[in-house]
């Protein structure tokens, strides 16, 4: 989960490049998450529709980062217990 709160910290710093290296090796729902909103913030929007379908999370194309990001601490701090 370190690593996911890594990527998370570097997608709010707008860093999706160096979030993507470590989302695109995590198989979980949030990674796929967050792999999602790295492709939002890269612009690919048809690739960012695909990640969240894995993710089972609905796409908005009016999406707000910030607060996809809140949720996604969210969801990482109930998951790390």
């Amino acid at each position: 989960m370190d690593n996911l709160k890594q990527a998370i910290t570097h997608l709010e710093k707008g860093e999706w490049t160096l979030a993507h290296e470590i989302v695109q090796a995590d198989h979980t729902a949030l990674g796929a998450w967050l792999h999602g909103i790295v492709h939002i913030q890269e612009g690919d929007l048809d690739n960012a529709r695909y990640w969240y379908r894995r993710a089972k999370r609905e796409f908005v194309e009016t999406v707000c980062i910030s607060d996809e990001l809140t949720e996604a601490k969210v969801s990482l701090k109930k998951q790390s217990g």
